[in-house]
């Protein structure tokens, strides 16, 4: 039948496989807004692997591929859904795919970090982001992976939630191009190296 797998299957494809997933909203009205810009830095490791995203049984879009020839393979998604009901998605597809919750990296955005910073972190708290709440309650635990996308706090009195739905700024474009290869290579690298190198290399600061 059409989308189901063998035992063995699953278990080839689990042994060296990453489900790397970009959070945000669906649709042209939210694509370039800060909430997606963990979306925007997946987009920039599929083009390095050559990938493609075609729609996928778990309400996502999904692309596969390796970073080198015989390396591990990647699974990168995005949720069809909401930001608030990415657990769905990202259960199902670690399920489908064979994936424990400790192979799985979320690319999201973080209010609570700057603008053109990143921090790598296992597990923890949501801290308040709604799309990470859910996807540790689909999962049963909080213990995957986050590529942490600094986007910075709102000026003045405005409100968060409406400041993670803006685009950025012209003046930030440059500098946001930046940001999501650097985003890209952290989740390269903690696939490749694990999270202590990582966090070595981008909580310096150094690029």
């Amino acid at each position: 039948m059409f989308g189901l797998r063998k035992k063995k299957d699953v278990e080839t494809v689990a042994s060296d496989s990453w489900l790397v997933v970009g959070l945000g909203n669906p649709g042209p009205k939210y694509e370039a807004t800060r909430h997606n810009v963990g979306q925007m830095a997946l987009d920039v490791l599929a083009g390095r692997m050559g990938a493609k995203f075609s729609p996928h049984k778990t309400n996502s879009r999904v692309a596969e591929g390796r970073l080198v020839p015989g390396g591990p393979k990647l699974i990168l998604a995005k949720s069809n859904g909401y930001m608030n009901t990415s657990g769905g998605p990202v259960s199902a597809l670690a399920k489908y795919f064979g994936v424990e919750p400790e192979r799985v990296i979320v690319l999201h955005d973080e209010l609570d970090l700057p603008f053109d910073s990143l921090k790598l972190k296992q597990g923890g708290g949501h801290g308040g982001h709604n799309g990470l709440r859910d996807i540790a309650k689909a999962l049963g635990t909080p213990e995957f992976l986050r590529v942490r996308i600094g986007i910075g706090r709102p000026p003045g009195q405005q409100d968060p939630a409406d400041f993670v739905l803006k685009p950025f700024a012209s003046g930030e474009r440059d500098t946001l191009a930046v940001l999501l290869e650097d985003a890209a290579d952290a989740s390269e690298m903690l696939v490749t190296d694990g999270l202590t190198a990582t966090q070595q290399r981008f909580h310096g600061g150094a690029r």
